[in-house]
């Protein structure tokens, strides 16, 4: 591969090689052996008349469902399969039961999913087998707030944490504790004497209490620390009135904890992860690798405010100096504290700030992609955006103010003008997102 290729077709390349690396429909079938003797799964084996009983939640879970379907139809009893509008193009779920409803805020489908969930879990055979199929969303997705709180209070509970710069640690800490299906309680409401979770993983260090709210793993946080977050990021006083409420009795006792580690019926449950961003990150090394890149991996150093971020990565950008192309490659997922009234996403926002920091900079070249594994940033249909020197000056042509969209959380805005947002639709993974940064060799920007 010739060293002046452009940078963007090379990202490019790396990106796709990545988002192949956690493909959720063949990370799941992999977990799948089929023998002789039968079917298992993370160690269970189906026997007798068992049957598998398929609950398949998050974005990624029509990918996930759909690989189960095509490889072992004969063993499924029946299924359910709950995701992100529009997620399902493409895949054949013909043996399932369908719902698609909202994200990243919850709505009333959500409320009906989440039951149709538990209906489903606690009717089920005792001799079968329950897989449940996870990814990253499920918490949105199949969300029934307790008894006495309202979809739509649980709807402005969560924007106003996501509008807060939460975490999403901060974020289950929330969100298990105004949850019926969260927080271990699906676990709790099975029926099934075996529970095997395949796990496809959106958060830096693959805590199976996180991923998904965690509904089949037991919940180390308390009501207390709900209220914390709450306190924390100032939002104790905005908060609808009854969920402060419901918070305020269960911290007193009034109201049950979640289920906690020890609990017997956790027994019964495996878990495992079957995509992870370190497996993205790692075929993205050997991606740009073989493209004749110095390949130099970040790690899963994106988990602070996005712009803080982006500035960071663009700054040791302009520190590189090789005689080889140099790739950076970094994962996790940045938050975004919104404060301006426009419309964007965290990559977006953290390519908008690395753009400002190469206008007028040393960095000669370099090319900067953030972008959701899910094919989605924020409320756009973009999954992120392209930065490079140029990319602030472009804006000026363009009679967009790069400085002034940040400030008002305007990066969709700024990116779609000068035509640098990039779109993928859903990828059929969802392992958080990636920020690869293609720095040229010194000759070949001697060439130029």
């Amino acid at each position: 591969m010739s060293r002046s290729s452009d940078p963007r077709d090379q990202l490019q390349k790396i990106l796709r090689a990545a988002l192949a690396a956690v493909d959720a429909r063949a990370a799941v079938s992999k977990e799948l052996a089929v023998e002789a003797s039968g079917l298992s799964v993370c160690g269970y084996k189906l026997s007798g008349s068992a049957k598998l009983i398929v609950v398949a939640i998050g974005k990624a879970a029509a990918p996930m469902a759909a690989g189960v379907a095509a490889l072992v139809p004969e063993h499924i009893r029946t299924g359910l399969v709950v995701t992100k509008d529009g997620h399902c193009e493409g895949h054949d779920l013909s043996l399932f039961e369908v719902i698609e409803t909202g994200h990243p805020v919850p709505d009333v489908r959500g409320e009906a999913a989440a039951t149709r969930v538990l209906d489903l879990v606690a009717s089920a055979d005792p001799e079968d087998l329950l897989l449940v199929l996870l990814s990253g969303g499920a918490s949105a997705l199949a969300s029934l707030p307790p008894k006495g709180i309202s979809c739509e209070e649980l709807a402005v509970t969560n924007r106003l944490l996501l509008e807060s710069g939460a975490g999403i640690g901060e974020l289950n800490a929330v969100r298990k504790h105004l949850s019926q299906i969260s927080g271990g309680r699906l676990a709790m409401s099975a029926a099934a004497s075996q529970i095997a979770v395949l796990a496809v993983s959106d958060v830096l260090g693959d805590r199976l209490d996180v991923i998904g709210s965690g509904p089949c793993a037991p919940d180390p946080s308390r009501f207390q620390d709900a209220l914390e977050v709450l306190e924390r990021r100032g939002l104790t006083q905005r908060v609808p009135a009854r969920v402060l409420r419901y918070l305020n009795s269960g911290r007193d006792g009034e109201e049950p904890e979640s289920p906690k580690p020890g609990e017997r019926a956790f027994a019964r449950v495996r878990h495992r992860i079957v995509a992870s961003n370190a497996d993205a990150r790692h075929a993205a090394v050997a991606a740009a690798t073989a493209l004749g890149a110095r390949a130099v991996s970040l790690g899963g150093c994106i988990h602070d405010e996005a712009a803080r971020v982006g500035r960071r990565i663009a700054a040791l950008s302009a520190a590189v100096v090789c005689v080889d192309p140099v790739c950076l490659i970094a994962g996790g997922e940045s938050v975004v504290e919104v404060r301006g009234k426009g419309l964007g996403g965290r990559n977006q926002e953290l390519a908008l700030a690395a753009a400002i920091e190469f206008d007028g900079s040393a960095v000669q070249g370099a090319v900067l992609l953030a972008v959701g594994t899910d094919g989605s940033d924020g409320s756009t249909a973009a999954a992120g955006a392209w930065a490079d020197v140029e990319t602030v000056e472009r804006g000026r042509r363009c009679e967009v103010d790069a400085h002034r969209a940040l400030a008002d959380n305007d990066s969709h805005g700024f990116f779609r003008a000068v035509s640098d947002t990039i779109t993928t639709g859903p990828t059929g993974t969802n392992v958080m997102d990636l920020v690869l940064v293609w720095v040229p060799a010194q000759n070949d920007l001697a060439a130029r």
